[in-house]
């Protein structure tokens, strides 16, 4: 009873030390690479002179070297303890000072710690001899206090001079590692492949080791740059639960930031700790889009080669605001389904990058079943030492009941010009020329072309 007692007390003499003040008011800012900045306005009630003050309730994963504290007085020292107690520890520390191990029976066993290992225990009897215990299994532990320099939560001390005693408000800023966000999109093709409902998400990832209640949400899209990866003080932990907040459809105002873009939550939000959450973004309908089939090849250099027999079915549409976007679009994933009449269905998915508004965006939805194509380099000659031409085939086979038109890209290399062509073609850069083939339904069509480089 009287082990009992001393822990409570050991407990509730812990949580007393631990002011972790009102929190008045609380600001996250998420970004795209695994970083949130979290800046709360705290009150505490401050003696005049040195003193310090510990905060538990911070992110685990805090950065320490990131904290900023701002109030009237001076900070001397700010420290992150994070060596957190646990059986192992505690045991370390006890080695050559007396414990007690309780059987389930209620009998008490003393002695001095002599050694542990793992659950393997030695103790040193005070009538002499030793209790040696390979398992501990049955038994209970019991400690005098909870030795010195272990914690029972992470905690942020701040050692401080302030200039006045009385009730002040602490601003607290810092970065931790554990939070991220990313956008979800979910598009819907009409039945002509003409025109598309888009549907964006923002998905939010809260592993930093504590929550955030009511906070102030802000999110930035963009490429930061980093000096180096973040420094973890805490386990990573997995999402095991997802909000989806269908019910309502809140708003993020969206505005130019340095070189990115800002978008802020237009209510309060709650981020508890191991949660992913999805909040609505934004909603456009009846965006036009075009349907392409594209076929890509690489260099084949000086040993030719083959290409490849798939052909890649990409929706392209512009993000202006004549076709109901215009605004800026956020990296993430885009699901696209198409109804078949009686139920919508999942078509294929891609990545868009960050994209500002006026921009082309172009999406893989996966690869024509009906349409192939067949490479073949047909010739090679040596004209002289510095000269050589290739000769190519691509067969485009149409199966469908439709005609189409097939985009090809190769890729040449440098130093290189068309010495003839069966069809028209385009030089998109330096190494890459373009067609665009038309192909009856149900036909072939064979694309021919020689290439002369010189080197």
């Amino acid at each position: 009873m009287n082990k009992l007692i001393i822990t409570a007390f050991l407990l509730l003499n812990i949580t007393g030390l631990a002011q972790n003040g009102e929190v008045k008011s609380g600001f996250v800012t998420i970004y795209n690479a695994g970083l949130g900045v979290i800046r709360e306005v705290r009150s505490f009630n401050l003696p005049a002179g040195v003193s310090s003050i510990n905060v538990t309730d911070v992110a685990q994963q805090i950065d320490a070297t990131s904290v900023r504290l701002k109030f009237n007085g001076e900070v001397i020292e700010q420290n992150y303890q994070y060596d957190l107690a646990n059986t192992q520890k505690i045991l370390q520390r006890y080695i050559g000072s007396e414990i007690q191990l309780i059987k389930d029976s209620g009998e008490i066993i003393s002695g001095k710690l002599i050694s542990v290992s793992g659950s393997d225990i030695v103790l040193q009897r005070k009538e002499g001899g030793l209790f040696m215990f390979p398992s501990l299994q049955g038994y209970r532990l019991s400690v005098d206090a909870l030795p010195e320099g272990l914690i029972s939560r992470p905690t942020l001390k701040c050692i401080f001079n302030a200039k006045k005693a009385g009730v002040q408000d602490v601003e607290l800023t810092y970065q931790t590692a554990g939070m991220s966000w990313n956008a979800e999109y979910v598009a819907l093709l009409d039945k002509d492949d003409k025109n598309m409902d888009l549907k964006a998400w923002v998905s939010l990832t809260n592993n930093s080791g504590t929550t955030y209640k009511d906070v102030k949400l802000k999110l930035v899209a963009g490429d930061i740059n980093r000096v180096r990866p973040q420094q973890a003080y805490g386990g990573m932990r997995k999402s095991n639960e997802m909000a989806l907040m269908a019910d309502a459809a809140p708003q993020f105002q969206e505005q130019s930031f340095f070189e990115y873009h800002l978008y802020t939550l237009q209510r309060p939000a709650t981020l508890a700790n191991n949660e992913t959450k999805q909040v609505s973004m934004f909603e456009s309908e009846n965006i036009k889009v075009t349907k392409k089939f594209q076929y890509r090849s690489g260099w084949g250099g000086y040993y030719g080669g083959e290409g490849g027999t798939k052909v890649a079915v990409v929706v392209e549409f512009e993000n202006k605001q004549n076709n109901n976007l215009g605004i800026p679009i956020p990296k993430g994933r885009v699901r696209m389904y198409k109804s078949d009449g009686e139920s919508v269905e999942f078509i294929g998915e891609d990545v868009v990058d960050h994209t500002p508004k006026d921009e082309k965006i172009s999406l893989k939805v996966g690869d024509a079943f009906d349409v192939l194509a067949e490479e073949t380099q047909t010739d090679y000659r040596k004209i002289t030492d510095r000269v050589h031409e290739y000769s190519y085939k691509i067969v485009l086979k149409n199966r469908k009941d439709t005609d189409i038109t097939v985009d090809v890209k190769k890729q040449l290399g440098y130093s290189w010009e068309v010495v003839k062509s069966s069809h028209t073609y385009n030089k998109a850069d330096a190494q890459n020329i373009e067609f665009a083939i038309p192909v009856s339904a149900g036909k072939e069509t064979d694309l021919v072309f020689t290439i002369r480089y010189k080197y």
